[in-house]
């Protein structure tokens, strides 16, 4: 599919979540969930936003001299290639936004996912390989300790990103969504949650981290977002990540 027809598809999805937005029938409490977030909850929704944009100043102000370590690691890792990884992802209701990375892969990753698609080892429209070849020496390391989604704390600063909510997805990953997968679109997408903290998030099938996000739009709260903060850094401490 051309980027251009994967476009379209992903704008024939977003009208008809709009206009239906979860198949209310087959899950009330979705329903509900999603309605009180879009209507409603007002408190919530004012102090989730706040506490973004103060823990994303909080994250690029004092540990700036992370992320220029993290910086000069990929540079003098290949020093021809851009540090930081930018990739069109599609956000709450099909919004598009440019996500910023550390750059973790060789600079032709994109490139040469077709060839690697026969060893993709999740199911559903994601590729996910443990072993991936394209993935540099330092970014081996960066993706252990999560410290390539650092730059994300920019998308959450200019309101693209939430610090907790379900992972942006690719446009080219949504157009071939079902109608229950792209449920997961249904409020503003994260740097984390729950199949993030997850110990086997490796081993699950996309449609059980559909699950896990559609559990985060039922439960989210300020006490949900804390839980799986704490718990993202211990996952980070403990070098969990891939």
């Amino acid at each position: 599919m051309s980027y251009g027809l994967a476009e379209d598809a992903v704008d024939v999805v977003c009208a008809e979540a709009v206009r239906d937005p979860i198949g209310i029938a087959d899950d009330p409490a979705l329903a509900e969930a999603v309605e009180r977030l879009r209507s409603g909850r007002l408190g919530y929704r004012a102090v989730k936003r706040a506490f973004d944009i103060v823990f994303s100043v909080f994250i690029l102000v004092f540990f700036s001299w992370l992320f220029l370590i993290v910086a000069v690691a990929v540079k003098l890792d290949d020093p021809k290639s851009p540090v930081v990884f930018r990739q069109v992802r599609v956000g709450k209701d099909g919004r598009e936004f440019t996500m910023y990375k550390f750059r973790s892969m060789c600079a032709n990753a994109e490139d040469r996912l077709a060839e690697l698609c026969h060893l993709n080892e999740k199911t559903g429209p994601v590729f996910k390989m443990a072993n991936d070849p394209r993935v540099t020496r330092v970014g081996k390391w960066l993706r252990k300790l999560s410290l390539d989604e650092l730059p994300q704390f920019v998308n959450v600063l200019k309101g693209d990103l939430s610090v907790v909510g379900p992972r942006p997805a690719l446009p080219s990953e949504v157009a071939s969504y079902t109608p229950r997968q792209r449920e997961r679109q249904l409020c503003k997408q994260g740097i984390t949650c729950y199949w993030q903290t997850r110990r086997d998030r490796d081993s699950i099938t996309f449609d059980e981290w559909v699950d896990l996000d559609l559990l985060y739009i039922k439960k989210c709260s300020i006490w949900t977002d804390f839980k799986l903060i704490i718990q993202t850094v211990g996952c980070m401490l403990t070098a969990q990540g891939s």
